[in-house]
């Protein structure tokens, strides 16, 4: 494997400007706040090129999960500039629709929230008691939402950056990477202090202020309970946090 990547190295291409905006789930207010601070950026610095990667985990936990889907795939459809990538829980959501499950990640983690954004209050505490509002609730998910979530990629790369959800398993080459490990990792690839062939920006984890490692850069800082939601600016080799907070 080649030698990788460090922090200090990672450069985007020249006349782009990169941003990734961590785990938003359900922070609608603070997702919106974000992207026009992002956007009002960009239309004054107007840099050549330019890529908003949005790093997954939209729903679950905080109020607004349906305004949070519904504002993005608004962007993506508009902009082709706006990325927005896959999170265990985006799919965990799709997932539920079609195999509702008592003990699964929606029901165990925030999922209650979610269905309550669509106006639906279901009982999670057993699979009997569940149906009703698991019947009510795949009524009430647009088709829309269903496919944005169903066409969410796993991974983008531009220059020396890689972008995922959760991370990557050390050793194996970044175009072979599982689809369940960039939604799901954590110990293995935490653990690991060598390079990675580029340098990794993620969330997942949740943590009180941005980890800036010589091998990857989380930016999930807890948005849903922490009034906190953070972002990366790279440009050349510079990169600059980004705060929207309430």
């Amino acid at each position: 494997m080649a030698a990788g990547v460090s922090y200090d190295e990672a450069s985007t291409p020249h006349g782009l400007r990169l941003y990734a905006v961590g785990d938003i789930h359900g922070r609608h207010d603070l997702l919106a706040a974000m992207h026009a601070r992002l956007m009002e950026e960009i239309l004054h610095d107007r840099p050549a090129d330019w890529r908003i990667v949005y790093l997954g985990d939209y729903v679950d936990r905080g109020a607004n999960s349906r305004g949070v889907i519904e504002y993005l795939a608004n962007l993506r459809e508009r902009d082709p500039r706006v990325i927005t990538l896959a999170g265990n829980h985006d799919l965990g959501f799709l997932d539920f629709l079609s195999n509702p499950d008592p003990f699964g990640l929606f029901a165990c983690n925030g999922g209650f929230e979610t269905a309550l954004s669509y106006g639906v209050e279901i009982d999670l505490t057993s699979r009997e008691r569940m149906m009703p509002g698991h019947t009510a609730l795949v009524r009430a998910v647009p088709r829309r939402h269903r496919a944005f979530l169903a066409t969410l990629p796993y991974s983008v790369s531009f220059g020396d950056f890689f972008f995922c959800h959760a991370g990557v398993r050390p050793g194996v080459a970044l175009d072979a990477q599982s689809a369940d490990d960039l939604i799901w990792i954590r110990r293995e690839f935490h653990a690991f202090e060598g390079l990675h062939p580029k340098l990794i920006v993620h969330g997942h984890t949740p943590v009180r202020a941005a980890e800036l490692r010589k091998n990857r850069i989380n930016l999930d800082t807890g948005a849903w309970h922490s009034g906190r939601l953070t972002a990366l600016r790279m440009e050349g080799r510079e990169k600059t946090l980004i705060e929207a907070a309430c």
